[in-house]
């Protein structure tokens, strides 16, 4: 392992010890195991995973694998299979070319009609409950229109094959996150994903993004064998990260049955996306969880930032809330 990425651990012991000295004044290794045994019962529940299809045949791995994690999980399957309209003419061009762009909507009904059939057979053919809505938004109402979609669901999934688009995943991506209130699941070529995942990384940073996606994966982490807590160059104090870095996170975890390992990491000559990525496959990890957006997107699209980057460039499912 690089040294510019070298990690110190707060091992259990310590959060053992953290925990009693906080909550009794007394040590009691016993009590703290037992806590641990208590994860091996949890059961994740995501009954709903909403997938969001575009116009192409393109996507049908996208759907597989929506599929497959819905098998898994014992979930019904949500399809939302949508294609963006042209906004309607204006101005003292309109009259000429309203014609066309009636032609161009009909069209685009029309296949967006046979598409939804196409999926429905299927969902119908597959293990798994399910079924298949189809929208025809202009872009400027996409993002709400998969919101209001993901509403309904417990977790709305991005595969590989939407993640090659461009308009279409930006406006799945921002909908799931800015108007829906649940996670969004991101699956990139050529991973593995689980909701079962044994080796989890969760990137935290104190910030009430971070907290949220926590809480989202609470049933997921207590149900991992191992919970690694990534802190990149972390600041002591009650403002930022705590007196010891990971500790009050680390035992809020572990009272749910988390198995937790606190890395502190420096990120020297590196950025903070490329810290992350490192220790996923130092790690082994087979999902990260992170909060989504703690600068506003604007913000993030000029200059760029963790999750933007995670988005564009991940090496293993992202698991992302807000």
């Amino acid at each position: 392992m690089d040294a510019q990425l070298s990690l110190t651990g707060i091992n259990r012991e310590r959060i053992a010890d953290l925990i009693h000295r906080n909550e009794c004044g007394i040590e009691n290794e016993y009590s703290f195991c037992a806590t641990f045994q208590m994860a091996r019962i949890a059961v994740v529940t995501f009954k709903t995973i909403l997938t969001v299809a575009g116009p192409e045949s393109s996507c049908e791995g996208d759907l597989k694998l929506a599929a497959d994690l819905c098998e898994q999980a014992e979930a019904h399957l949500s399809v939302l299979v949508m294609t963006l309209a042209a906004p309607p003419p204006i101005g003292e061009y309109a009259a000429v070319v309203s014609d066309s762009w009636l032609q161009e909507r009909e069209a685009d009904l029309k296949h967006l009609n046979a598409r939804k059939a196409e999926i429905s057979t299927f969902v119908a053919g597959s293990a798994v409950s399910g079924n298949v809505v189809s929208e025809y938004p202009e872009a400027g109402w996409a993002e709400e229109m998969v919101g209001r979609r993901a509403r309904y669901a417990d977790l709305t999934l991005a595969g590989p094959e939407l993640l090659k688009t461009e308009t279409l995943k930006e406006k799945v991506i921002e909908g799931a996150l800015f108007w829906s209130g649940k996670p969004l699941l991101l699956v990139p070529e050529g991973a593995r994903p689980t909701l079962g995942p044994k080796r989890v990384l969760v990137a935290w940073d104190t910030k009430i993004e971070a907290t949220r996606a926590v809480r989202e994966a609470l049933e997921l982490l207590a149900a991992a064998d191992e919970v690694r807590l990534a802190i990149v160059d972390p600041v002591e104090g009650t403002r930022s990260h705590g007196e010891e870095p990971g500790a009050d996170v680390a035992t809020f975890l572990a009272r749910h049955g988390a198995k937790v390992i606190v890395d502190r990491l420096p990120s020297e000559t590196h950025s903070v996306a490329d810290v992350l990525r490192r220790h996923a496959v130092d790690t082994d990890a087979q999902m990260l969880v992170m909060g989504a957006y703690g600068h506003s997107r604007l913000r993030e699209r000029i200059f760029g930032g963790v999750t933007r980057s995670m988005l564009e460039n991940s090496p293993i499912p992202v698991f992302l809330a807000r």
